[in-house]
């Protein structure tokens, strides 16, 4: 059985900082890359942070300098470290592991920054 289990979101003031979690069991975690997603209600899914089985990232261009993607692939954990956040980054936030023909979603967590 997979399993995407994302932590670590929040009420956060501008300003501040928040680290997402995603750990992943089920899969072989190394093999995958990884993404960041966030999705408001009633609006599209946006892109905002992906790493590759062989760590190269990506950024979505209003989040880059501010957000940080990683993996530890001995945890089977990817992280998103967000700083300098903003009112317009809040949102629930999903991580995806895309394998070759499959895609893997999180339930979801919601990060609210306050102004």
């Amino acid at each position: 059985q997979v399993q995407l289990v994302e932590s670590g979101g929040g009420l956060v003031q501008a300003g501040g900082s928040l680290r997402l979690s995603c750990a992943v069991s089920g899969i072989s975690f190394s093999t995958y890359g990884m993404t960041w997603y966030r999705q408001a209600p009633g609006k599209k899914r946006e892109l905002v942070a992906s790493i590759t089985s062989g760590g190269s990232t990506n950024y979505v261009d209003s989040v880059k300098g501010r957000f940080t993607i990683s993996r530890d692939n001995a945890k089977n954990t990817v992280y998103l470290q967000m700083s300098s956040l903003k009112p317009e980054d809040t949102d629930v936030y999903y991580c995806a592991a895309h394998g070759y023909l499959t895609t893997y979603w999180g339930q979801g967590i919601q990060v609210t920054v306050s102004s």
